[in-house]
């Protein structure tokens, strides 16, 4: 066995100058200054806009969210975003929540629970003819209801009272078609 074990210390002893031979970089010189220069730009510069406008994306998100469920207090989170971004993204899951959710009170105190800009949309897809008259019907009860709770604005007023009209034609466009 010491013929083996002297095999072993000549074998380790052999190991220990192979690092001395090692590389650590794969490049040296002047190739290595510019990588060097490449990666402090790239982590100056780069990252920290990079991460500036996730971080901002990220804070809209609430916006964007109340904004397609056509949330009826979506100015009000656009607030709490801007707000947000100053504070350093505290108020960000409030904003969050707040966009997934919809008032109790805000339906029994308004009539509706849909922002002003749905209803506009809405009436603007009546008056291209692309609503149903049904559509029309269930548009027109919710301009009503919000009549009944309080003051209706006055874009809306019109719009209500446009909806008789546009009702009264999309009632005949089925009739025309099946004709």
């Amino acid at each position: 066995m010491s013929a083996h074990r002297r095999a072993l210390a000549l074998l380790a002893a052999l190991l220990l100058l192979f690092p001395a031979l090692a590389h650590a970089a794969f490049l040296s010189g002047e190739a290595l200054d510019t990588a060097a220069d490449v990666i402090a730009v790239i982590v100056l510069i780069v990252v920290p806009v990079v991460v500036l406008v996730v971080f901002w994306i990220v804070h809209i998100l609430p916006e964007k969210i109340a904004e397609k469920r056509h949330h009826p207090q979506k100015d009000a989170i656009n607030t709490l975003c801007v707000l947000s971004l100053f504070f350093g993204g505290l108020l960000w899951p409030l904003a969050w929540i707040w966009a997934y959710t919809r008032p109790v009170g805000y339906r029994m105190a308004y009539g509706t629970d849909k922002h002003e800009d749905y209803f506009v949309e809405r009436g603007e897809q009546a008056r291209s003819g692309s609503l149903l008259s049904a559509e029309i019907d269930h548009l027109r009860q919710e301009l009503d209801a919000m009549a009944a709770r309080g003051r209706l604005p006055a874009e809306l007023a019109t719009l209500r009272q446009e909806l008789d009209g546009l009702h009264a034609q999309a009632g005949a466009k089925p009739q025309e078609k099946g004709a």
